[in-house]
């Protein structure tokens, strides 16, 4: 197999500095919040995520003193505090290198991947592991690989409606290419697909670190992502393939809906090197890095039966290129992202891209002297609960070790009401075919569109919905918010009484379109959907 080495030098780091410096785009403006000088941590290279109390967390590979990585906590305002600190156990049986980002589980607790260390020597740097920490920062080790169950975790985990977390492994398994694989929250991992199993690696393969190719769980329940290499075998991509888009059900069954690079000249990208977002039109989109009409990556969509359309090829002269980062769709229906090269100094831009492939450049970084705002922004965007966006840049910043940053909220779209028939989205009863009910004290996150009886609700920003609860006793209350956000304080409906209740709710759709459900106590929940707010069309009444 390929030849196992380090992937990034260790520097030697500074002390603590915070900073916040605005820089104005024609639109919206890019605040750096902190600057990371080695004290605090040191080169982010995943996205953040907003926990339910509202702050960021996130994952720097390396720090001062400790260069096995750190876990950090940042306010909304910048104020950042350090975790904890990998490789703090004899060899570094705790983890080292975190790449990936975390995510919030239901149990209110954050999971995410060590690329390498963890208890298992059948790798020359470890295989990395899989942990938990709580908010308060106590990390707790669930697996370590140990190559023939996968090795070198670079992507972040998934958290699916089955309660279950999945993800990718960049090497390791029956071919030594990489798995999928499935993991509970209490640590039990199972091994679901094992890539390169057909012949010449038809069905893709991670031949290098794909740090952000995290898997996506859609509308119709299956998990979809990219592989970085398999696929078509061709000359324009090296030994190692093209690429590859595929679907996977929950329970293992593999297809690949796209290889790259099957257009003349690749103009349709190649090696992926970022996840997939299903956006409010039920499709894919996603980037290559290498590629297209000028050879430096693309953006595209993809539907889910695999129809793939270039919306974009990105030009080093006029934009960035290079993109690592899974697009964002934010609330004014737009995709935004990150290219880690190009523009000023080759330091890598923030851009917007419409669904129709309309591309416009935010920001250039190394903007300011010495890179202030941050260079190489790896990690793609969050939409916070206030409406802006958040990020991470790998390096730059006054000490050369990476920034977080904000940048100015898109302005809302004016929005449409769009009646439709009267729909059932979400039955959890297990005599309607549902999978049980909610258990007390946590969530799950449900589709909307394209599920139950409903129809694809195209551009769909909003859901007016009416949601009932079948309790199994009191129900203190049910929140419903939009799925990807902090769960609000605030109450859609209870029942103290226990007996079925219902109320009307309008929810903005969350990350994929997707809502989540949260419970006091044990319940059984309907969504009936009878309309959602698009962009405007032709109506002439607008909402924001």
């Amino acid at each position: 197999m390929q030849t196992e080495r380090r992937l990034l030098s260790l520097v030697s780091l500074l002390c603590v500095f915070c900073a916040a410096t605005a820089i104005t785009s024609p639109a919206q403006t890019l605040t750096t919040l902190v600057t990371f000088d080695g004290n605090n941590g040191a080169n982010p290279w995943a996205p953040l995520v907003q926990g339910s109390d509202g702050n960021f967390y996130g994952t720097t590979i390396t720090g001062y003193g400790n260069p096995g990585g750190w876990l950090f906590k940042m306010t909304p305002s910048g104020n950042l505090t350090t975790l904890y600190n990998f490789c703090s156990q004899p060899n570094c049986a705790d983890g080292d290198q975190p790449f990936a980002g975390l995510i919030e589980a239901t149990d209110g607790n954050f999971y995410g991947t060590t690329a390498e260390g963890g208890a298992s020597g059948n790798c020359t740097l470890r295989c990395g592991t899989i942990f938990k920490m709580t908010p308060q920062g106590t990390v707790t080790t669930l697996h370590s690989f140990d190559y023939t169950d996968g090795a070198y975790p670079f992507a972040g985990l998934l958290p699916a409606t089955d309660g279950n977390l999945y993800g990718i492994t960049s090497f390791g398994g029956t071919n030594g290419a990489g798995t999928i694989f499935r993991i509970t929250l209490s640590g039990t991992l199972t091994t679901i697909y094992n890539f390169c199993s057909q012949p010449g690696c038809a069905d893709g393969e991670y031949y290098f670190a794909a740090v952000n190719t995290s898997l996506v769980q859609a509308t119709d329940g299956n998990l979809y992502g990219t592989t970085t290499g398999g696929g078509l075998d061709v000359s324009n991509c090296g030994s190692n393939g093209c690429g590859t888009v595929f679907k996977i059900t929950l329970g293992g069954t593999f297809s690949t809906l796209y290889k790259f690079c099957s257009q003349s000249n690749c103009t349709d990208g190649y090696t992926p090197q970022a996840g997939l977002v299903q956006a409010t039109d039920g499709n894919f989109y996603g980037t290559t890095t290498v590629g297209g009409a000028n050879s430096v990556g693309t953006v595209f969509r993809i539907s889910p039966s695999g129809t793939l359309t270039t919306l974009h090829s990105f030009n080093p002269s006029t934009d960035g290129y290079q993109s690592y980062a899974t697009l964002l769709q934010a609330t004014d229906g737009n995709l935004y992202g990150t290219t880690e090269s190009g523009g000023l100094s080759n330091s890598g831009a923030l851009f917007k891209v419409t669904p129709s492939g309309t591309l416009t450049t935010l920001h250039l970084f190394c903007s300011l002297p010495q890179c202030a705002d941050g260079s190489r922004p790896y990690a793609g965007l969050i939409q916070a609960t206030d409406g802006n966006l958040y990020g991470t840049t790998a390096f730059g910043g006054s000490f050369a070790d990476g920034t977080v940053f904000r940048l100015s909220g898109p302005s809302p779209n004016p929005l449409q009401f769009v009646q439709v028939t009267p729909c059932r989205a979400v039955d959890t009863r297990p005599e309607k075919g549902g999978g049980g009910p909610i258990q007390g004290g946590s969530f799950q996150n449900f589709p909307i569109s394209g599920a139950g009886t409903c129809p694809i609700l195209t551009s769909a920003a909003a859901y007016s919905m009416n949601v009932s609860v079948v309790p199994n006793g009191d129900l203190g209350y049910l929140t419903v918010w939009p799925a990807g956000q902090p769960r609000p304080l605030v109450s859609t409906l209870n029942s103290l009484d226990g007996r079925i209740k219902a109320n009307a709710a309008i929810i903005p759709a969350g990350t994929n379109g997707e809502i989540s459900v949260y419970a006091t106590n044990t319940t059984n929940v309907i969504v009936d959907v009878n309309g959602y707010f698009a962009p405007v069309s032709g109506s002439t009444l607008a909402f924001y």
